[in-house]
């Protein structure tokens, strides 16, 4: 019993003793940026570390997207490597690496899901001083809630107390707000319409109008003029899961190919498909969904918005594309619209699609990036290899 109570005590020196060195490393970073929100939280996130490091300002961006990164001052990166699934205590030792190299910023993207792990995230782990809330999406819905109003309380965990929240969220805005003024924290609304097409388009992928209008508010509130913010970003190497389009001219066909796998959940595929199809007069279109098993609740949402567009042709990869398959023939799906190819090798799928193409085909993937073998990153990797192997129109 001596024993028990006598390593239950040294268990708790140790830990206070560990908490408290963590607070240090914490108070040696002056500024503290908390990304949260549904969609873009890794694209804003490296948005606003290379605005900052374009304005001189000294500053570290840590992503928890589709690959792990640490962004260094200079803009190097580095991946996170991880055992074991992702955990909230590696924010304690990103801070002890950053606190090492004295920053004047440290932008970290919130990897909590949970509503109680957000709150210690930002509460033990981050204590942010400007917190950002990219938007308020129905997604993850078996930890945040049922309804958009219970996923904004769910997501305002992350604002802190006495701080400074910038937000291109409008429709949930009075809640942010209402729970911001509580913990006297002050709240600055962005608009997506205050950055031009033609700044956008200087980008070497596809950005949000909202992501970089929210990442130069932050930018500026800090000192980094407009200028010098945009040109940073623009220059920045772009998330692995940022939206790209690769073109391939192959033969007598072209497909164009849109990854927009990190973008799942069906309010921001529906957003990204009518932007895309806005634009096209009569070509073909395809989705392209890859299900992974265990997000498999999250590829029925999806496919009910599928359901609803006009397509030539539903493309299933990854894994239970059969269940897959019989939902979507429930939800209206013409069966001979309906293809299957699971988890056949990228180069076969890309095959399977040459085949379907008739002149120009405009091919939406959509779904998840990962899985059990990241099979949606191999595919979206073997489109771009085809687009830059001297194909590419």
């Amino acid at each position: 019993m001596i024993i028990l109570v006598l390593a239950t005590v040294a268990l708790i020196v140790f830990w206070t003793i560990e908490y408290l060195r963590h607070c240090r490393n914490v108070a040696m970073i002056p500024v503290r940026i908390h990304v949260n929100g549904t969609r873009g939280k890794s694209s804003v996130t490296r948005l606003i570390a290379s605005g900052l490091r374009a304005g001189g300002v000294s500053s570290i961006g840590k992503t928890t997207g589709t690959l792990p990164r640490i962004i260094f001052e200079d803009g190097a990166e580095a991946s996170i490597e991880r055992l074991q699934h992702a955990n909230i205590i590696e924010q304690k030792y990103v801070f002890r690496f950053c606190a090492s190299r004295r920053p004047r910023a440290i932008v970290i993207e919130c990897m909590a899901v949970n509503p109680i792990y957000q709150w210690v995230t930002e509460r033990m782990f981050v204590k942010s001083t400007i917190s950002v809330m990219t938007n308020v999406r129905m997604d993850h819905l078996d930890q945040m809630g049922n309804t958009i109003d219970q996923i904004a309380h769910s997501l305002s965990n992350s604002i802190p107390r006495d701080g400074i929240l910038f937000t291109a969220e409008h429709e949930q805005l009075p809640i942010l707000r209402d729970v911001a003024t509580k913990r006297g924290t002050k709240v600055f609304e962005t608009f997506g319409d205050k950055v031009s097409d033609d700044e956008i388009r200087n980008f070497s992928y596809i950005e949000h109008h909202d992501n970089v209008s929210l990442a130069l508010a932050v930018c500026e509130y800090l000192g980094v003029s407009r200028r010098d913010a945009l040109k940073g970003m623009q220059a920045a190497t772009p998330d692995p899961g940022a939206l790209r389009k690769h073109r391939v001219l192959d033969r007598d066909k072209v497909i164009v190919f849109y990854n927009v796998f990190a973008a799942n959940d069906p309010g921001s595929t529906r957003f990204i498909w009518d932007k895309i199809t806005s634009m096209l007069d009569g070509q073909q279109r395809m989705i392209m969904l890859n299900s992974r098993a265990d997000r498999y609740f999250r590829s029925l949402q999806l496919l009910e918005v599928c359901s609803k567009l006009s397509l030539d042709y539903l493309v299933l990869t990854g894994e239970r594309t059969v269940q897959l398959a019989a939902a979507a023939k429930e939800a209206g799906c013409p069966p001979d619209k309906l293809i299957i190819l699971s988890e056949i090798e990228p180069s076969e799928v890309y095959a399977r699609i040459w085949e379907l193409t008739r002149g120009e085909s405009h091919v939406v993937g959509i779904g998840n990036m990962a899985g059990t073998r990241k099979y949606g990153g191999q595919i979206a990797n073997y489109f771009n290899k085809m687009s830059e192997g001297g194909t590419s129109g």
